[in-house]
């Protein structure tokens, strides 16, 4: 079906269906001017938003509606989990081109609307309009915490582990798999595929994070570990050191780089779009915190390294060789 069929406010009726997950806050959702909600008490608000636009973010022959749709929310509810806080409303805003049918926005919506189902977040409204060539996607996520369990960039302190709470690299050797068109048929190269199209945002990890006391700074993994590692370096002006031989690497990106003869270390560190995260924790409460997340959590927690005072992000080797490394991760303004 065409979008000239049932034009905009038809689109919006088909779409406005199953949005509400947690009623008792919201006064006024999708109808209105604007959306009303009730903040809850003793707690501070975040906001975050985030951009997807074909042909630089995602191909629209290359995924399904429900994919992009899922990971569009994905992204935004990754940044509310890398503050340790918990996500409540969300506002959808698309602008279609011509070429781009009812039914795979409606599926699009399906993958939207599975994952806030999943987190119990609302989607309160947004804005449709028409685009000359490609697909545009913008969410903001609204969430809240109390104040003194957020977390920031610029906390991380001389001394602190570093910790990551999954696999790095699996999403860059997904996109790969994509962009050149290689068929996954085997369960682990489907595995590196999904890892790029539906990743899982990590709130109640992060939730856990900002509660537990000692962890200093975190960050989502969304540019590539060297980039993000090094936006909590320079926010905080300190340094650190990671170990080559501690990357989380999982044996499907393993063997993926040996039939492509490359680095998995590489990918681990200049790869992006894992969406895991990344935090630092004072020493002394560290043993503490990776019981205790293990106890909770069935996904893994690896260290990787420790802050230092030496203002470089430098990578020790087995052999106790060490390279410094340069952010390398996405760049959307930069020339290649």
């Amino acid at each position: 079906m065409k979008l000239q069929e049932i034009g905009e406010f038809g689109l919006i009726d088909k779409l406005s269906e199953g949005c509400l997950h947690k009623e008792n806050h919201v006064i006024r959702a999708i109808g209105d001017d604007a959306a009303v909600f009730i903040q809850s008490a003793g707690e501070v608000v975040l906001v975050t938003t985030d951009m997807l636009v074909e042909r630089v973010h995602f191909l629209r022959n290359a995924t399904t509606g429900f994919n992009l749709g899922y990971k569009a929310l994905a992204v935004n509810l990754s940044d509310i989990a890398a503050m340790g806080a918990s996500a409540r409303e969300a506002f959808v805003s698309i602008a279609i081109p011509e070429d781009c049918s009812v039914e795979f926005i409606e599926d699009m919506y399906k993958g939207i609307k599975y994952l806030a189902a999943s987190f119990q977040v609302n989607l309160l409204g947004g804005d449709t309009t028409a685009s000359p060539k490609d697909l545009v996607i913008n969410v903001v996520v609204v969430g809240s915490a109390p104040q003194e369990e957020i977390l920031y960039r610029d906390g991380a302190k001389n001394k602190d582990l570093i910790y990551c709470t999954g696999y790095l690299g699996d999403s860059r050797a997904g996109c790969h798999l994509i962009v050149n068109g290689i068929k996954t048929e085997s369960d682990g190269l489907k595995a590196l595929k999904n890892a790029h199209l539906i990743p899982r945002p990590m709130l109640m990890e992060g939730k856990f994070l900002g509660g537990f006391g000692g962890v200093h700074a975190a960050i989502d993994i969304s540019d590539g570990l060297s980039s993000d590692l090094g936006h909590i370096l320079k926010q905080s002006r300190v340094g650190a050191k990671i170990y080559a031989e501690k990357m989380p690497i999982s044996e499907n990106l393993k063997i993926f780089c040996k039939q492509f003869n490359l680095d998995p270390v590489k990918y681990a560190v200049d790869g992006g779009e894992d969406y895991v995260l990344l935090f630092t924790v004072s020493p002394d409460r560290a043993q503490k915190l990776y019981k205790k997340y293990h106890e909770i959590f069935e996904f893994p927690l690896f260290e990787i390294g420790e802050i230092n005072d030496s203002d470089q992000l430098v990578l020790e080797f087995p052999n106790g060789k060490t390279e410094q490394i340069l952010p390398t991760g996405w760049n959307h303004f930069k020339k290649t």
